[in-house]
């Protein structure tokens, strides 16, 4: 008889390498390894970068990215949870939700970033094709608020659990940025049903049906 797949309920499963590394090494949340992987492969982040981080709670990708750009640089984060590790100065966090966000009003503030990177996933149901659902609209979210935020040239980075607008989506980012990859970061549990979406190289001119209004 065929043995059925673990999941992310198997305590086994959850607390794999990955998470016993980040537990060994003080890490906030595993989830670092998987922007350290992406920004290794893609060169996203360097000193002097503005980032802006979507559902960064608890804070891994914050700390991260601040370190990479340095106190030359700036880190905006923004989740419905408040963050509570501690920070430094150039990183600025606020309690909000992504979708209700005014590009305009950040750019005045913060001027265009150069990537915006978003971890956000849906408060899973147990139902898959809900699960995904959610999960893609949140990353067409983040999208339409990247490409609003985003220097040209800028970059992006996206988790979705792919369903059945997952090509739709991958095919806006191939359409808005000059190199789109789907990936799947080494580090992410054999269990997930995540990846990742990466834009690089936000064009100039964007297609009619792209452009911020």
């Amino acid at each position: 008889m065929a043995r059925r797949r673990k999941g992310l309920g198997d305590r086994r499963v959850r607390h794999d390498h990955a998470y016993r590394r980040a537990k060994a090494e003080g890490k906030v949340a595993r989830a670092v390894y998987k922007l350290e992987e992406i920004d290794r492969s893609f060169r996203l982040l360097r000193p002097g970068r503005r980032v802006l981080d979507l559902g960064c709670w608890p804070g891994s990708w914050l700390a991260y990215a601040a370190e990479r750009v340095g106190p030359d640089g700036l880190v905006v984060g923004v989740d419905l949870r408040a963050v509570e590790i501690p920070l430094p100065p150039h990183v600025h966090t606020a309690v909000s939700d992504v979708t209700t966000l005014d590009p305009t009003a950040l750019v005045e503030r913060f001027g265009a970033f150069d990537l915006v990177a978003s971890d956000m996933a849906p408060h899973t149901s147990g139902d898959r094709g809900t699960d995904q659902h959610r999960s893609e609209a949140l990353a067409f979210a983040a999208l339409r608020l990247a490409l609003a935020v985003l220097r040209p040239g800028g970059h992006f980075v996206v988790k979705v659990f792919q369903g059945p607008r997952f090509s739709a989506l991958l095919g806006d980012v191939r359409r808005a940025f000059s190199e789109a990859r789907a990936v799947v970061p080494p580090s992410t549990r054999a269990a997930s049903r995540e990846q990742y979406l990466v834009g690089r190289g936000r064009r100039a001119r964007l297609p009619d049906d792209l452009a911020p209004a």
